[in-house]
C-alpha cells in the first residue's frame, strides 16, 4: 500500500508541466539600438504577466552637449497589453535625443520575479 502511494505521487508530479520563468522575447526599441523619438515601448515576454507586480524604470543616462551628474528618471506609465505578454509604457512625451537604459521586472502565474536591463540611444 505504501509503495501505491508513493508511486502515484511520483506519477503525478511526473506528469505536471514544467514551470519555466518568463523571458523577454522582444523589444521595442531593442537592446543597443538607435532609433527615433519614441512615445512608447513595448516588452514582449513568453509567458502571460501579472500586472501589478511587473514594471519599468527609464533613466537617461548621457545627454548630448551636458555632462549628467546622475541618470534622470523618466515619468512614464505602464499597462498589459491584451495579449498579457506585453508591458506597454506610455512616454508623458517623447524621448529627447540621448542615452536611456530601461529596467523591467515582470511576475509571470509562476510567482517568480525575473528582470533585466538594456540601453538604447535616441537620434
Amino acid at each position: 500500500m505504501r509503495f501505491g502511494l508513493v508511486a502515484a505521487t511520483a506519477a503525478l508530479f511526473a506528469a505536471a508541466p514544467a514551470v519555466a520563468h518568463p523571458k523577454l522575447l522582444s523589444a521595442t526599441p531593442a537592446p543597443n539600438s538607435v532609433v527615433a523619438s519614441p512615445v512608447r515601448l513595448q516588452l514582449t515576454f513568453s509567458e502571460t504577466l501579472v500586472s501589478n507586480f511587473s514594471g519599468v524604470e527609464l533613466v537617461m543616462t548621457d545627454m548630448p552637449g551636458m555632462k549628467m551628474s546622475s541618470p534622470m528618471r523618466m515619468t512614464v506609465s505602464t499597462a498589459l497589453a491584451p495579449d498579457g505578454k506585453s508591458v506597454v509604457v506610455t512616454l508623458a512625451k517623447a524621448l529627447a535625443r540621448g542615452g536611456y537604459k530601461l529596467d523591467w521586472h515582470v511576475v509571470s502565474t509562476d510567482t517568480h520575479r525575473v528582470q533585466g536591463s538594456y540601453a538604447f540611444k535616441v537620434k
